[in-house]
């Protein structure tokens, strides 16, 4: 793992905002519409390994690796290497062939599952969903696809239109969406009501109910199964072993293409390099993306061999995909967290934090659920414990506690706002996770007592 000046805890020098963090703060509201998502006012200056410094020189310990991305940790000194000798070089090609997508494509296609032959090298997440999808229904000759209720892939109009809640604020007001989407349930222990009292069957109970949603809703022309390993966006719900090996052997059985979407779980985030290789299943299409480089926008379609035959040039292009910046930054991303061994440390500093984590479950009735595997981690507030009504208000006051304390971590998730994500970059340390800890148990003793 990478060495670097380790920080003994935050420092909170000013007021939060500072007053050089105000003045930037309002030139966005100046200029910028408001249509980012409400997050504690921290104006990035700089950042290194898992501690971010804002404009006032305020530094705080990173929950969120900017949202799942910065997996390697924050400028980590080989990215920044790479960055700067490309950028004298050259950055974008458009689909001329540059000296680093081929090698990016090759490095996705080995450490991927042998049935994965081709990568396509995009820029987005959601790029990705679109294309997979596009390619899904080519293959296939088929039309509908089906995703889950809770899931999050984009916000372009074929990504939004098989996000799994269509109140969000990304979401709702855009509609009409793409037609031929069917939605399941993804099984959600906690709340879900096939499964409340009947925690133990979840995966049978939604596997039953996924199949009696094709029969009914569905014209049986479906072309893909689109599903994440986690859901982040619903709360960081944990996909159960058995129900997602259900949905893929499905998948076989009907000649659907199961498109597994790991643009937040994949490259070490999960203790595996693949959130999928927990399952013990293999997709037909794999969608990548965030944590593929740890820096900048680059995302690939992972797939096999005929499947991504079917494409014909110029069917999938993309003005920024692949181009020779961000694809040399993405492959030499991949190697540090094979390297360090990145993976291996999430998966153990997650059972660190699991462990404390439940003790604060334990000792506070307002934690409703923890979930987690590897570096992400759903810690669910209620107001009653037996009732489980969510508790919004009190996830959103210990947000705000903790960053007045230092620790930086992204507004509340989940379908009622009530659920708070842990995922710091994964070079973190077990010293630096238990701090965080301390500090979030903070956070929450001053809110709930």
């Amino acid at each position: 793992m990478k060495t670097s000046t380790r920080l003994r805890g935050p420092v909170i020098n000013t007021e939060l905002p500072g007053p050089r963090s105000r003045a930037i703060k309002e030139i966005s509201e100046q200029y910028e519409p408001n249509a980012s998502s409400e997050q504690v006012p921290i104006v990035w200056k700089n950042a290194e390994g898992v501690w971010a410094t804002d404009m006032d020189d305020n530094t705080f310990l990173d929950f969120t690796s900017g949202v799942l991305v910065a997996n390697a940790g924050h400028s980590h000194p080989r990215l920044v290497r790479a960055m700067q000798e490309q950028a004298e070089k050259a950055v974008n090609t458009y689909d001329f062939l540059n000296e680093w997508r081929p090698q990016l494509a090759k490095k996705l296609v080995e450490i991927t599952p042998p049935n994965l032959s081709r990568a396509i090298v995009l820029s987005t997440g959601a790029e990705t969903i679109e294309t997979a999808m596009k390619i899904a229904r080519l293959y296939t000759g088929k039309h509908e696809i089906v995703a889950f209720h809770g899931a999050f892939h984009g916000r372009t109009y074929g990504a939004m239109s098989v996000n799994g809640k269509r109140s969000s604020p990304g979401i709702k007001g855009f509609g009409p969406f793409l037609p031929g989407v069917v939605f399941a349930p993804f099984p959600y222990p906690y709340r879900s009501i096939l499964c409340r009292g009947h925690e133990d069957e979840c995966s049978e109970r939604c596997f039953e109910y996924f199949k009696w949603i094709i029969e009914t809703e569905s014209e049986k022309d479906i072309a893909a199964v689109l599903v994440e390993t986690y859901q982040g966006a619903a709360g960081s719900i944990i996909a159960p072993k058995d129900w997602l090996q259900m949905i893929a052997q499905w998948c076989k059985e009907n000649g659907a293409v199961l498109i597994i979407d790991e643009v937040q779980a994949s490259f070490g985030r999960t203790g595996r390099l693949f959130g999928f290789e927990h399952y013990d299943i293999e997709p037909n299409l794999l969608c990548l993306g965030k944590g593929i480089s740890s820096t900048v926008p680059v995302s690939a379609v992972v797939g096999e061999e005929d499947i991504m035959s079917v494409l014909t040039p110029g069917s999938v292009s993309s003005t920024h995909g692949g181009n020779a910046f961000s694809s040399r930054v993405a492959l030499e991303n991949i190697n540090i967290i094979l390297e360090e061994n990145l993976s291996e440390n999430a998966a153990r500093i997650g059972e660190i934090l699991d462990a404390r984590f439940r003790d604060m479950q334990a000792k506070y009735p307002a934690i409703g659920d923890v979930r987690g595997l590897g570096l992400v981690f759903g810690i669910e507030f209620v107001k009653d414990r037996e009732t489980r009504e969510p508790a919004p208000e009190v996830t959103q006051a210990i947000i705000d506690e903790a960053f007045k304390r230092g620790l930086v971590m992204i507004a509340p998730i989940g379908f009622y706002g009530n659920a708070i994500r842990v995922a710091p970059p994964l070079v973190i340390t077990e010293d630096e996770a238990l701090l965080g800890a301390d500090i979030l148990e903070e956070a929450i003793a001053a809110v709930v007592g």
